[in-house]
């Protein structure tokens, strides 16, 4: 646009110079000046558009370096995701890979704390009762369908160690507990019974005259009533609450 208006303002110019030839011939004079006042008006009209595009190119220019700017720095930009985006994608393929290993270690160790779960009831079923009342509050944590336990991963490991520590404490101990026995004629008897580990256990009445000889079965633990030993249980016992000096006292065991 700002090139033909130079052109345009020469065609006006040259239509106003062929009039001023017609009418030379009339008034030279008149025909001069007005042919100098539209040359001079001609020469004002072309310098102002050629200022007025020099100005629009200046504007053009400077619009063009703005554009030109704002390409680069979208440029820039649109690098940086998309660098910003190949690292999210990296960190999420490296997510995703550690999740699937802890999802499969995850399941090993599901597996693993269900066998841990069922043996450990399979091992409480065959312990004396007052290891048995010891553990209870662990115990009655198990579930009796580990699909259905409300406990996590953890708690389930920690339950099941909390009981066996509780166990194998007991394994190495001798434990005096005061009970109530339930005799072959039955009537019951208030006994005082040793267990020895998990392994062996006895019982005897105060008058030593009631004993059995106790131990752990394939599914529950069992007493079996033997009056014969009664003497002897009674002597250990009172050695064990230091009524008595320690001497050596045969006692029957059951060895499975």
């Amino acid at each position: 646009m700002w090139l033909a208006m130079p052109f345009l303002g020469a065609g006006i110019c040259c239509l106003a110079l062929e009039a001023s030839v017609q009418d030379s011939a009339e008034n030279p004079v008149g025909t001069a000046r007005a042919t100098i006042e539209q040359w001079v008006e001609t020469r004002r009209i072309i310098s102002k558009e050629q200022r007025d595009w020099k100005l629009g190119r200046e504007m053009l220019s400077e619009r063009i370096e703005i554009v030109q700017n704002e390409i680069e720095s979208l440029r820039a930009k649109i690098a940086n995701a998309e660098e910003s985006i190949a690292e999210a994608d990296k960190k999420r393929a490296e997510l995703i890979e550690e999740n699937e290993k802890l999802k499969e270690a995850s399941s090993a160790l599901d597996s693993t704390v269900i066998t841990l779960e069922q043996r450990t009831s399979e091992l409480l079923r065959r312990l004396p009762e007052p290891i048995r009342q010891r553990v209870k509050p662990l115990s009655q944590r198990i579930s009796d369908d580990p699909q259905e336990s409300k406990l996590s991963l953890a708690e389930r490991f920690q339950n099941v160690v909390g009981i066996l520590n509780e166990v194998n404490k007991f394994n190495r101990e001798i434990t005096l507990t005061s009970e109530v026995r339930s005799l072959p004629d039955g009537s019951s008897a208030e006994v005082t019974a040793m267990y020895i580990g998990i392994g062996q256990g006895y019982y005897v009445n105060a008058s030593a005259t009631v004993a059995g000889v106790g131990t752990a079965s394939a599914d529950e633990w069992i007493w079996t009533p033997n009056n014969t030993v009664a003497a002897d249980i009674a002597r250990a016992v009172a050695i064990l609450k230091n009524e008595q000096l320690a001497q050596f006292v045969p006692l029957p065991v059951q060895v499975k």
